[in-house]
């Protein structure tokens, strides 16, 4: 596991730069996970590192398997200065536990809510899961463990989010790009829907 963690870390640097800050929570009965902040000009980068630790299992299997699975992390990007982000901390903590705690696999596509603010103000407690291999490029490991993969978080509000259940995740990344949105910024309101 640690051996694992360190090959993360590794990449998150590499892709990223040098973390400012780290954090980590543990919540009962799963591993520590760790959040680092990394900045880069006025954007600031939050990333998950715990949560590929152990491969995400089928809820609906009577038997987790150690080794094959999908493995993921997490991260988030905000522009810098506008809202207290660094509140993200422990929600992005409790999303990266979520496949410990709830047996889910957080896949592309997916919703994540929390059902509170990302941050104190924040118009989001909810987050679309992105594709992953952008900014990040996914981790390989020794066969037969699946690789890692690093998938961006994408803040939706309340209305985005009840959208996105009825249109589906492709369909409001669309009305996203037609529409300019600036997912980055933390004070977005939503972007107009039919």
């Amino acid at each position: 596991m640690g051996e694992i963690l360190d090959l993360v870390e590794a990449r998150l640097r590499t892709a990223l730069g040098e973390p400012d800050a780290r954090a980590d929570v543990t919540f009962l009965g799963t591993d520590r996970i760790e959040v680092l902040r990394f900045v880069d000009g006025d954007v600031v980068r939050y990333a998950t590192l715990g949560m590929s630790a152990q491969p995400m299992a089928d809820p609906t299997s009577p038997l987790a398997d150690p080794v094959k699975g999908p493995r993921a992390e997490l991260f988030l990007s905000v522009r810098m200065g506008l809202a207290a982000t660094d509140e993200v901390l422990r929600p992005l903590a409790v999303l990266a536990a979520s496949p410990q705690v709830e047996g889910l696999i957080v896949a592309p596509g997916a919703s994540l809510d929390l059902g509170t603010p990302l941050w104190s103000g924040a118009p989001f407690s909810s987050v679309l899961v992105a594709e992953p291999g952008g900014l990040v490029e996914d981790l390989e490991l020794d066969a037969p463990m699946d690789p890692v993969r690093f998938l961006p978080l994408l803040p939706m509000t309340h209305n985005e989010a009840a959208w996105k259940r009825v249109r589906g995740a492709q369909e409001l990344q669309e009305r996203w790009l037609s529409q300019g949105t600036d997912l980055r910024d933390p004070l977005r309101a939503s972007v107009a829907l039919d």
